[in-house]
C-alpha cells in the first residue's frame, strides 16, 4: 500500500525521479507514488527538494516530514506527522487513487 495511517500521521511510499524538467507528482507505479524533482541526486539535494516540495503541497512544516528509509535510494518511505492519509491525498490532488 502506497499510503497508510500510522500513529498521529501518514506513511507515504514514494519513487523519486531526480533531474526532471519540473517538480511534479506523476501518479502511481508499482504501488508507489512517483514524484519527479528538478534537483539532482547528489549530496542530498533531491532529498531536500523532496521535503520542500511536499511541505509546500501539503501545507505542513518540513520538520513534520521524515525520511524513514531510502535516504540514499530512489525508493523512499516517508512519515508525515499531524495529517491523515485522506487529507494527504486531497492536498496532493490524488483523491481518485486507491
Amino acid at each position: 500500500m502506497w499510503i497508510r495511517a500510522e500513529d498521529e500521521g501518514t506513511i507515504l511510499v514514494c519513487r523519486i525521479i531526480p533531474g526532471a524538467r519540473k517538480d511534479a507528482i506523476e501518479g502511481l507505479r508499482e504501488d508507489r507514488l512517483v514524484i519527479r524533482l528538478c534537483a539532482p541526486p547528489v549530496e542530498g539535494k533531491a532529498n531536500k527538494a523532496l521535503l520542500k516540495y511536499l511541505s509546500e503541497r501539503l501545507q505542513v512544516a518540513k520538520s513534520k516530514i521524515v525520511i524513514k528509509s531510502g535516504e540514499k535510494t530512489r525508493s523512499k518511505v516517508l512519515y508525515i506527522g499531524g495529517i491523515g492519509p485522506d487529507e494527504v491525498k486531497e492536498r496532493l490532488g490524488l483523491t481518485r487513487l486507491p
